[in-house]
């Protein structure tokens, strides 16, 4: 083998330069081009925009195990009630009739999940006659019936007050008698 190079290898050494040569030139161009694009885009003007958005995309919850499960579990459940609690229902009004067209008409005019229809005594009598402390308990903890019936606790607005559940119970029993 000789020193010199054959025409086919100085061909393909030339075409291989300018191909290298014009990748080089396109890879600035973009480069240049990116940085024209980013110089031109308009800033943040809003200091917190970042922090609304971290919070806007943390996650929603965490997975814990063991022991530290479950004193997060409690601690979250806490909060919860005590959240709960500093909500009041209705501007915290203690009218039977209020509280029962904001949240009730919807299942006891309908009947819906088994719930027993407003001023109707033949559904009513039967749960009247356990007495008003036990359908007070139903309305703030829950009831599953054995016929399928289903009252979610405290209606499902946990913000209610014991003295508002007591309130609208009472209105609603006293419309069946």
């Amino acid at each position: 083998m000789s020193g010199s190079i054959n025409k086919s290898d100085q061909g393909f050494l030339r075409q291989f330069s300018m191909m290298l040569g014009g990748l080089v030139v396109l890879t600035l161009v973009l480069i240049f081009s990116a940085l024209a694009i980013y110089n031109h885009e308009p800033k943040e003007t809003n200091p917190n925009q970042t922090q609304k958005v971290a919070e806007r995309i943390a996650p929603a919850g965490a997975v814990y195990a063991g022991n530290t499960g479950r004193a997060a579990m409690a601690a979250a459940a806490a909060a919860a009630t005590k959240a709960a609690a500093a909500q009041v229902a209705y501007g915290g009004t203690t009218d039977g009739k209020a509280i029962y067209d904001h949240l009730c008409t919807s299942c006891h005019t309908a009947g819906i999940a088994g719930a027993p229809k407003l001023g109707n005594k033949a559904m009513w009598d039967p749960r009247i006659a356990q007495g008003i402390d036990t359908l007070i308990k139903h309305a703030t903890d829950g009831y599953h019936g054995p016929d399928g019936n289903f009252m979610p606790p405290k209606g499902g607005n946990p913000a209610l007050s014991d003295a508002q559940i007591k309130a609208a119970v009472t209105w609603i029993v006293g419309q069946a008698k």
